[in-house]
């Protein structure tokens, strides 16, 4: 398609561009004015021309533009059309001038349809532009002193008109820029750089809060000084160049104090315990800050604060210092003040020296100190009694006491005050001897003693002397255990106290003290009886009584006497003892001996029972009897002995004859083989079984039994168990069978013979037979033997 496009638009004149467009010969281009009455602009272009200008145009309209391809024979092979709008009017410059060195401000008249103006100001090839929104306008951003072309052009949204007729003005002087400083507390000396065109500065100066009057110089030099001016005041200062005209340029202002006057009425006070010194003054006008000096000649000490005082610390002591205040601003210092003397507190005094010149006086003497007037000695002893001694010279004299440490100090002093602490020096008095001794016997070779503790001993020595031997011991406690003494011997003991300050007191009295009795030793144990035993020793103590004890769980036996030996009673069967012996006497108790075992024999069995289980087996069973460990036990009888050793506390014999008379005995033995020997009551085995028992058939419905007796005068009774009863017989004495008249055939029969006697029960261990009786029609058949019983 065929297009059209604006590339400027100034107030009369729109500038346009098209592309080629294929056949045409030429191009009509038509302007109308919209909403403005007048002719149409008609302008023809050739077929090579792309680009064209519609002029005299009316300025801040509106027009419809048409632009069309004409072929060449004058038909529109194609159209196209926009709107746009022309720039305002030329605007018309009314003034320009400059203000300050880098702007210059333009005054114009308004141009209808502008909506803002862009300024320029051209210096030969450069130039500044600045758009505004209506006059004045203002550019800035240029150089001072110098002569600028000023055009301006209006702008709204169709472009900008030409540019104005051009005016010249000229940029005023730079301010010049000033170093202020304040040379003294009354003076302000003002420099500057020299200013590009200038002829002539002035330089103006006031107080910053309006009080008093405004002083101004005019001068061709770049700098000058305001003089008898207010101390430690802040001053505003004005400067400006003017050219060769009298024009003024920027003025340059800058706010300088006056440096402060020196401090007034300084005063020091001195705190002599911390040895440092408060200084005061009044303070000056326009003073930030100031500085305290206190200069010795060796030391100088400076404090800085921004108060009217100030404290200078780390003084030392035994000096004489100067003492001067300067105030400071931002402007700089005052001039130091009139020093000030002040005299430190005197040092503390040295070489000191203790002596006890002769027992309970002390004598403290030192070196005399720069400034001290007088001195103080105190001495402290430590119960907390203090006493103290005033004097101008350098020694004092104080009286002691033994076991005392003194705590010694010296100071100095002027009218200051008091000299700082020294070294505090301690001085010990020898030790007082240990009171109240008591020495208690802990055995035959150690002695346990106590005393009173005395003021200063450190430690204790403790001496027992007992003819040539001598024994030691050193402890710090009020107490001590004196060891490898002789037992049954008298010692001298003696208590000495010590300190590392004075040594040992020597001179302390003793105490005459005997160990406790040597220990006895057994000799031998021998058995009076089975509950009496006599314990032998062997005796080693001038005078004592010997106790023997015997420890073990049945309790605790004791004997006692003065010889050598005595007897301990009642003790139990079956115990084990541990006997030992000690030694006592006035001096206290020896050390057991060494304990020597004892053990009595075992106990016999309370209760022994006899049970025949067969006719030739007894079973014996007992008691325990206490301290047994294994039992003998016999039977014996002019027929033979049986015999058992058993760890049981029963047991099976053998081999025992049938109606013998036997006598019991056992033995109890203990772990160590002691054996106890014990008889009982006798005993008497049960009568013999017959033999040789049979059964015969006894007319129709009886049965007879015989059998062999073994003694005609032993009665016997007979049983018969079958299934369908049992049956029982005994005959005279003296027979050796038995009649059961009636008794059921077609049964089988156990049968047992049983000798009876009057002192024990009915046997059960003779032999059984089993018999089987037929029934031969009613009445009792074959009688057939079957064997013994399973049972036996």
């Amino acid at each position: 398609g065929f297009s059209m496009s604006i590339y400027d638009v100034t107030s009369r004149s729109i500038y346009l561009r098209w592309p080629k467009f294929s056949g045409a010969s030429s191009y009509r281009v038509t302007a109308t004015a919209v909403n403005t009455v007048g002719h149409p602009l008609l302008a023809h272009f050739s077929d090579v021309t792309l680009k064209g200008t519609l002029t005299s145009l009316i300025p801040n309209t509106i027009y419809a533009i048409q632009a069309e391809a004409v072929d060449k024979n004058g038909f529109t092979l194609a159209e196209t059309q926009i709107m746009q709008s022309t720039a305002p009017d030329i605007p018309v410059i009314e003034q320009a001038y400059s203000k300050l060195s880098n702007s210059i401000t333009v005054e114009w008249r308004a141009v209808p349809g502008a909506t803002s103006y862009l300024l320029t100001a051209q210096d030969g090839d450069a130039f500044i532009e600045t758009v505004v929104t209506n006059s004045p306008g203002t550019v800035t951003g240029l150089k001072p002193a110098t002569l600028y072309r000023i055009t301006v052009r209006s702008i709204n949204s169709g472009g900008k008109s030409q540019p104005s007729p051009f005016r010249k003005a000229k940029t005023v002087l730079a301010a010049p820029i000033l170093s202020v400083s304040s040379p003294s507390c009354d003076s302000i000396a003002v420099s500057w750089k020299a200013v590009y065109m200038a002829a002539g500065f002035s330089v103006s100066l006031m107080r910053s809060d309006g009080l008093g009057r405004m002083l101004k110089e005019n001068t061709t030099n770049t700098s000058l000084i305001f003089t008898n001016l207010d101390p430690g005041t802040l001053y505003t200062i004005k400067a400006y160049a003017w050219n060769v005209n009298g024009i003024p340029g920027d003025d340059f202002t800058y706010n300088q104090r006056t440096s402060p006057k020196a401090p007034a009425d300084v005063q020091v006070a001195f705190n002599s315990g911390a040895l440092r010194a408060i200084v005061s003054w009044m303070p000056m006008e326009g003073a930030l800050s100031y500085s305290v000096t206190a200069s010795n000649g060796l030391l100088k000490l400076k404090c800085n604060t921004s108060s009217a005082s100030c404290m200078v610390p780390w003084l030392q002591c035994g000096s004489e210092y100067y003492v001067s205040v300067t105030a400071y601003n931002d402007a700089g210092s005052s001039k130091p003040t009139d020093a000030v003397s002040l005299k430190t507190i005197p040092c503390a005094p040295v070489n000191i020296s203790i002596e006890e010149d002769e027992p309970g006086h002390l004598l403290v003497s030192w070196s005399s100190v720069n400034f001290g007037h007088y001195y103080v000695v105190f001495v402290k002893s430590d119960d907390g009694l203090e006493v103290h001694c005033n004097t101008s010279h350098t020694q004092c004299h104080f009286q002691s006491d033994c076991g005392f440490t003194y705590f010694i100090s010296v100071f100095a002093y002027n009218k200051a005050g008091q000299s700082p602490l020294g070294e505090v020096f301690n001085y010990t008095t020898a030790p007082c001897c240990p009171g109240d001794i008591r020495a208690v016997s802990v055995s035959g070779d150690t002695m346990h003693v106590t005393w009173a503790p005395v003021r200063g001993a450190e430690m204790y020595t403790t001496r027992a002397q007992g003819g040539s031997s001598q024994v030691l011991c050193n402890h710090t406690a009020a107490a001590c255990t004196l060891s490898a003494l002789r037992c049954d011997t008298r010692y001298d003991i003696t208590v000495y106290s010590f300190s590392e300050a004075r040594g040992s007191n020597t001179s302390c009295a003793s105490k005459s003290v005997a160990t406790a009795p040597c220990s006895p030793e057994i000799k031998n144990i021998s058995k009076e009886t089975l509950s009496v035993i006599s314990v032998h020793w062997q005796p080693n103590n001038k005078e004592a009584m010997y106790v023997v004890t015997a420890r073990g769980e049945a309790g605790l036996r004791h004997c006692t006497s003065s010889g050598n030996s005595c007897a301990l009673i009642n003790l139990p069967c079956g115990s084990a003892f541990s006997v030992s012996a000690i030694a006592r006497s006035p001096a206290g108790q020896s050390l057991p001996s060494y304990s020597v075992p004892l053990e009595t024999a075992p106990c016999c069995p309370n209760e022994l029972i006899l049970t025949q289980v067969t006719q030739s087996v007894t079973n014996i069973s007992w008691s325990v009897g206490m301290g047994a460990q294994t039992y003998v036990t016999a039977l014996e009888s002019p027929k033979g002995q049986a015999k058992c050793h058993t760890l049981q506390n029963y047991c099976l014999l053998g081999c025992i004859t049938c109606g013998t008379n036997y006598t019991v005995s056992l033995k109890a033995i203990s772990e160590t083989g002691l054996t106890s020997s014990c008889t009982y009551q006798g005993y008497s085995s049960s009568a013999c079984c017959p033999s040789g028992v049979k059964l015969y058939r006894l007319g129709n419905n009886g049965i007879r039994v015989y059998w062999r007796a073994s003694d005609e005068h032993i009665n016997y009774n007979t049983d018969l168990h079958g299934s369908k009863g049992n049956f029982t017989c005994t005959p005279n004495s003296g027979l050796s069978h038995c009649d059961i008249t009636e008794i059921p055939c077609g049964d089988v029969y156990t049968v047992v013979v049983s000798p009876v006697t009057d002192k024990e029960p009915k046997l059960t261990f003779c032999p059984k037979k089993i018999y089987s009786v037929t029934c031969s029609g009613s009445s009792v058949g074959m009688v057939i033997y079957r064997g013994k019983s399973n049972a036996e």
